[in-house]
């Protein structure tokens, strides 16, 4: 599952976009907003792009991974099924990457494959936040789907990227889940190993 992503946006692109999209962004909002990042794992704090006042789409930053369910064991919750379920009444964000990774093998280290999305600078995921509660920060994670062609080689799942004409529909759920929760077509995202397995 991926628990392991790239951020190395460039502030100015990503207005250029937003502008494309004519989707709004805070007045206050600056390059900070939005730090480069070689890995953003399970527990680092990433930002997302949510819906703040009116039609504003911010940046803010959250922690990758909700806490796991009150009394259950186990570590943070960082992907979310998202087959058959409704995310009408759930706080929906967008995690901008850059690339995500996803690994094989068994020996450590495991070979690590990255993947970008062909034809866009950069992509974003669909994902879920939280406030924070007690001394928890808010929190995000990713949704997650069946693989799509260029992903099912490498894993028996992926997260789910959305083209940028998608970005707002998804925040304000203006289409049925079932037309944005879904693979890409194959040749959509490129792959490309970068780290080789241990032997």
């Amino acid at each position: 599952m991926c628990n392991d992503y790239e951020q190395h946006i460039r502030y100015a692109e990503y207005c250029r976009m937003m502008q494309e999209l004519a989707l709004r962004i805070p007045a206050h909002q600056t390059e900070l907003d939005l730090p480069q990042a070689d890995d953003i794992r399970i527990g680092d704090t990433g930002p997302i792009m949510r819906v703040a006042d009116g039609d504003v789409v911010e940046l803010t930053p959250m922690k990758f991974g909700f806490p796991p369910p009150e009394g259950r064991k186990g570590g943070p919750v960082f992907n979310f099924r998202s087959e058959g379920r409704r995310f009408a009444d759930s706080n929906r964000c967008l995690i901008p990457a850059s690339a995500f990774f996803e690994f094989t093998g068994t020996k450590y280290p495991k070979a690590k494959h990255r993947f970008t999305l062909n034809g866009a600078p950069f992509m974003a995921i669909a994902g879920l936040w939280r406030e924070g509660k007690g001394n928890q920060p808010p929190s995000f994670t990713m949704l997650t789907i069946e693989p799509g062609p260029d992903v099912a080689p490498i894993h028996n799942r992926q997260v789910v990227v959305l083209r940028p004409e998608e970005w707002e529909a998804w925040l304000d759920l203006s289409k049925p889940e079932s037309q944005l929760l879904r693979p890409l077509e194959a040749g959509s995202l490129e792959v490309e190993q970068v780290r080789a397995a241990a032997d």
